[in-house]
């Protein structure tokens, strides 16, 4: 699921890959579900190939939405990320993915993976572990 999820350089929000031509992508927000054009020059990632760094290793970040879905019991965050101080935001995060490197997981990461989590689950996607586990 999370491989066809699109996070876009410059623009607000997550998008979903709809089709594909020789130079673009056509996107839609998961958001609004208003489709637009992404060209070859836009920096664009799969939430697919994204890893949260632990002391170890990394994990990938459908496992850290997961956790986060069971901690919320599949609802939306408790946590507003806009107004929490940087000491809650490390306590989500702890709770969350308790061996998390304090050092090279910024704030804004965090953040931005509770505006992420809070996206998918409003918009209704939410088996975050299903594609990667048949891999």
């Amino acid at each position: 699921m999370l491989k066809t999820i699109l996070a876009i350089s410059g623009k607000p929000g997550l998008y979903k890959l709809i089709s594909q031509a020789k130079n673009m992508l056509i996107v839609e927000a998961v958001e609004n579900k208003k489709r637009m054009p992404i060209y070859a020059s836009d920096k664009v990632i799969s939430l697919g190939d994204i890893a949260m760094y632990t002391n170890d290793d990394e994990v990938p970040l459908a496992t850290v939405l997961e956790s986060v879905k069971k901690k919320e019991d599949g609802k939306v965050a408790s946590l507003d990320y806009k107004k929490a101080s940087v000491e809650e935001l490390h306590a989500f995060m702890a709770e969350v993915l308790p061996e998390y490197d304090r050092d090279r997981v910024h704030t804004s990461d965090i953040k931005k993976l509770i505006q992420w989590y809070n996206l998918l689950i409003s918009s209704g996607e939410s088996d975050f572990v299903e594609a990667t586990s048949a891999e």
